[in-house]
């Protein structure tokens, strides 16, 4: 499997083309965290008005300056850049769990990247993708047994051991998901335990040398500014 540049959005084997459908809203306060971006989105979120939202999330803390979401760092940069007026509605679009549009998206990606790091804060990104030894289908990127639980894969590879090994001190973790047919851009923030043992998800992956356990503390949209348009082609 190839990609390569197009204009439009093409057919995607990974994806149901129903996820494609939504609109995001126009720029100004009525809109979520890509407000300033109109235009077709898939409908991985809701975009709904910030008070509608702000009004059921659950990440919302009143007496919280960061609304239980951000740090003081980031409150420090929305001082700095303009933003302090956006820390609220921006919040609400922070969800500590998955919806069942957000779990098909990530089911049908072909590959994610990770973010960890270690007890000192050293840091590494990491490509993860789904195993595929032709003629075989390839198998499940990952797995979602609830709607704050994500489990994939580790397999073998050059035994540096670089996210594990942060894992194993540091159980914080990243995640990026990128559509890059559609410009989609999700992230997931959580904490991350190692499972040593394949288990049940063996028959999923049966070549997987261990599991790794996500459970989800943030989940939310990013910007597609700057994802440039990519369609899988045949090799």
């Amino acid at each position: 499997m190839r990609w390569a540049f197009s204009d439009r959005c093409g057919p995607d084997r990974w994806r149901d083309a129903r996820l494609l459908r939504g609109r995001a809203p126009r720029g100004g306060p009525g809109g979520l965290a890509c407000a300033e971006t109109a235009g077709s989105l898939p409908a991985v979120f809701s975009w709904e008005p910030f008070a509608k939202v702000s009004a059921m999330s659950e990440s919302i803390h009143d007496d919280d300056p960061g609304f239980g979401v951000f740090h003081a760092g980031e409150l420090q940069a929305h001082q700095r850049y303009g933003a302090a007026r956006l820390t609220r509605g921006l919040a609400a679009s922070v969800r500590d769990r998955l919806n069942p549009r957000l779990i098909a998206f990530l089911k049908a990606q072909p590959f994610f990247f990770i973010a960890t790091a270690n007890d000192r804060g050293d840091c590494d990104c990491s490509y993860r993708g789904r195993q595929h030894a032709p003629p075989n289908d390839p198998e499940p990127l990952l797995a979602v047994p609830d709607e704050r639980t994500i489990v994939f894969p580790d397999y073998p590879g050059n035994n540096f051991f670089n996210s594990i090994g942060n894992l194993l001190t540091n159980p914080r973790i990243g995640m990026l998901f990128i559509d890059f047919a559609s410009a989609t851009r999700v992230r997931i923030n959580g904490t991350a335990r190692v499972i040593d043992e394949v288990g049940d998800y063996w028959q999923d992956w049966p070549s997987a040398a261990r599991l790794i356990e996500v459970t989800v503390q943030q989940a939310y949209p990013n910007c597609r500014a700057r994802i440039p348009r990519l369609v899988p082609t045949p090799d």
